[in-house]
């Protein structure tokens, strides 16, 4: 179908105004409409169509005539629409947005467009080809412009020809000109096109005038006195004002965005980002871009791990654990990925981070450690144990410890080659782990560590070896009478005497009959014949009775004290062969060691009794 034919060459345009209607105004939406039927034709056509050639020719015509009466015809664009004098003065068509060039110009940030006196057929057309580009069947024309790219916006374009007579207001400049930067508010839509001024670039410069400085020794400068106030605010960030250009805003909407803005800025950013990457996982449908956040999710951990946020990776590791039911249409391959997060949990380098994190602050908080460290695997214990020899801060260490508790139950390799270490720490604290765990099977391991070179580690490692085994062969107990550590010579002697463990005098001689033997402190020697009876019993019977009837020109104190405590030992033990030791000494000691004999066979003879049920109650 032709075209609508246009008004015969040269005939003037006369507006068919309504009374009331400003005659310029009526004339201008005329003007418009030869201007969205030139460009139509232009594009249904081509430029060279001679229909189109006419539409243009007399909207060129008419254009000039009325820059010659006015010089200027600014119009305000907002959305599909062109305003003049507050006056909507084009429209398209119902359903027919896509083809309006108010809508092209306003989708590319133009919010004014003003032609000026002295525009040329040139000009104009260079603006109808930036507008709507030049129709396929013409591309590569020689007409076609060498600096005119088919992607660029028709700002772009304009710029790149800086036309004089075609002037044009974006909406950057507008928001730049607010104080705001470009990404901060998108231009408002409804409200400014009331303003009373004839167009946005009057409104640009109105406002470019008041944001100057006043000039020296005006009221309100730094010349005066108190100038200083003004002065300041005239430097002083804009962010927060109310009369933005482009923007109606009340002072009770301002006030709500002032308090927004603060809140948001007052907002943890960690955790700001975090709630972003959280929606985005809920909701994104595309498959490669969830392969994206996957790998963006793992980056993130890295930055939490290294910064000890472990609350927010707490939070983050819950939230992947559930990903399954937020999103259950992953893909096998996300869910391999999403595996792949909590398989890399102990990188090497990452439990590297924690631990030097955690000896950087030693009063750091540990809330939400324990959740990561529990989420990693089983092959993670080895590091784990290397965390926890290298930490310095005792809470860190439990915590650690915490988690080991539960992942090394069983596959404790790590652990008992933990115990021959040279750190006493680090094996203490590996200790007191196997002692949770309660489980005789580690008794043999914890033996080996009673030859350790720190006598805390030893002390520990007996007493939980006490624990976890109470009786039996005390045999390498009885090697600790050896030790440098009294205390752990006479924990040794404790455990034994009060245990059910059994060892030979064979194993006591070594001790019991040594020279120096009779230099150690009253309390050691009776402990160790306290247990020596524990274990011994009768077998030591002969040692001790020689000790009643031994008779010697030196050391006779020594040995006479030795023979004291052997006497009140057999009187305890009580046995037939006890209570015949106790009276040959009682017949062949020395006076002191007689009266000893005495008394203790009182004390033997008294637990026979009381063991015997008298004949009245058998």
């Amino acid at each position: 179908m032709e075209p609508t034919a246009p008004l015969e060459e040269g005939a003037p345009l006369v507006p068919f105004a309504k009374a009331g209607v400003d005659p310029e105004v009526a004339a201008i939406k005329q003007l418009l409409k030869l201007l969205d039927k030139a460009a139509k034709s232009a594009r249904t056509y081509g430029t060279k169509n001679p229909v189109a050639q006419r539409f243009f020719q007399q909207f060129y015509d008419d254009l000039t005539s009325h820059l010659t009466t006015h010089s200027r015809l600014p119009l305000l664009v907002q959305r599909n629409q062109l305003f003049f004098k507050d006056e909507v003065v084009y429209q398209p068509e119902r359903d027919a947005t896509g083809d309006s060039f108010a809508f092209k110009m306003y989708s590319d940030g133009i919010r004014e467009l003003s032609f000026h006196h002295g525009l040329t057929q040139e000009d104009l057309a260079y603006f109808l080809d930036a507008l709507w580009g030049t129709p396929t069947d013409e591309a590569g024309s020689a007409e076609q412009p060498a600096d005119v790219e088919e992607d660029d916006d028709i700002v772009t374009r304009l710029w790149a020809k800086n036309l004089d007579t075609i002037t044009l207001v974006t909406a950057e400049e507008l928001v730049r000109s607010s104080g705001f930067g470009p990404d901060e508010l998108e231009l408002q839509t409804q409200g400014y096109m009331s303003m009373s001024v004839t167009s946005l670039r009057e409104l640009l410069d109105r406002e470019r005038a008041a944001a100057a400085p006043e000039p020296a020794g005006q009221p309100g400068t730094a010349d005066q006195p108190g100038g200083g106030t003004t002065g300041g605010g005239i430097s002083r960030n804009r962010r927060f004002q109310a009369n933005v250009v482009g923007y109606d805003v009340s002072q009770e909407e301002h006030d709500t965005l002032t308090q927004e803005i603060q809140r948001e800025t007052e907002r943890d950013a960690t955790a700001y980002i975090l709630d972003i990457l959280t929606a985005v996982l809920a909701s994104e449908p595309s498959p490669a871009l969830l392969s994206k956040l996957f790998d963006v999710w793992d980056s993130v951990l890295d930055v939490l791990i290294r910064g000890g946020h472990w609350p927010q990776i707490e939070t983050v590791l819950t939230l992947l654990q559930d990903a399954d039911a937020v999103r259950p249409d992953l893909s096998d391959t996300h869910k391999q990925q999403l595996a792949g997060l909590f398989e890399g949990l102990s990188r090497p380098e990452r439990l590297k981070a924690i631990g030097l994190h955690l000896n950087h602050a030693l009063h750091a908080k540990t809330e939400g450690l324990l959740t990561l460290l529990l989420m990693m695997k089983q092959d993670s214990i080895p590091g784990l144990c290397s965390l926890l020899a290298n930490l310095d801060g005792p809470s860190h260490q439990a915590v650690v410890m915490e988690a080991l508790q539960t992942l090394a139950r069983d596959h404790s390799d790590a652990i008992v080659r933990g115990l021959t270490d040279k750190r006493p720490t680090y094996v203490r604290n590996l200790l007191t782990l196997i002692s949770r765990w309660n489980d005789a099977r580690f008794a043999d391991c914890i033996e080996k560590t009673l030859r350790h070179p720190e006598s805390t580690v030893r002390r520990e490692a007996l007493r939980i070896l006490a624990a976890l085994r109470p009786s039996g062969n005390g045999t390498k107990l009885v090697g600790l009478l050896s030790d440098s550590d009294e205390t752990v010579r006479l924990t040794a002697m404790k455990v034994l005497s009060g245990g059910q463990y059994s060892a030979g005098f064979t194993a006591w001689a070594p001790f019991v009959t040594a020279d120096d033997f009779h230099d150690r402190s009253p309390a050691e020697k009776r402990a160790v014949y306290l247990a020596l009876k524990q274990t011994a019993a009768d077998e030591a019977v002969p040692y001790w009775q020689g000790l009643l009837t031994e008779w010697s020109w030196t050391n006779r104190k020594k040995k006479e004290e030795l023979a004291l405590l052997a006497a009140d030992i057999l009187g305890k033990l009580a046995t037939p062969a006890a209570v015949a030791a106790l009276e040959i000494g009682q017949k062949k000691g020395g006076a002191a060691v007689r009266q000893a004999c005495t008394s203790a066979l009182s004390v033997a003879n008294r637990q026979h009794r009381q063991s015997i049920p008298s004949a009245a109650n058998s």
